[in-house]
């Protein structure tokens, strides 16, 4: 399809579905004990399912500061989605840029399985309302 012809819930589809593969790249991480690489693809299905729902209001920003304030402003702020994901996010983003940047970072294997599995608890809300947002006229 050209680019002309997507739509902004093309775009929001396309980031669900990088966010979905994501989410399984963090849970073949956790079982094969690569926990860096878990809590790194963890947060990207965060990051991807954030741009999914913005996609739909024609919000995009280059930086993942502005894909993350945001979200909060707009869909946790308002209450579309729950308060909690603001940690949810917040502990992400933290884990990532400390595993990705800082040398000697250690992460235990019960710290990586909660950032896989509020990866996937945010995901599931995400597809809902990106499910319900499509389907309404």
């Amino acid at each position: 399809m050209p680019p002309e012809e997507r739509t902004p819930e093309d775009l929001a589809n396309f980031r669900l579905h990088q966010a979905v593969k994501c989410l399984q790249s963090a849970q073949r991480g956790l079982a094969a004990d690569d926990f860096a690489d878990a809590a790194n693809r963890s947060y990207y299905c965060i990051f991807h399912a954030m741009r999914a729902v913005q996609a739909l209001d024609r919000f995009d920003s280059r930086k993942h500061s502005g894909v993350i304030d945001n979200f909060r402003k707009n869909y946790i702020r308002t209450e579309i989605f729950s308060h909690d994901f603001s940690d949810i996010i917040g502990d992400a983003f933290k884990v990532r840029l400390e595993s990705d940047y800082e040398d000697f970072y250690l992460i235990s294997k019960e710290e990586v399985a909660a950032q896989v599995e509020n990866a996937k608890t945010f995901l599931e809300a995400v597809e809902k309302y990106i499910g319900e947002r499509i389907k309404a006229p």
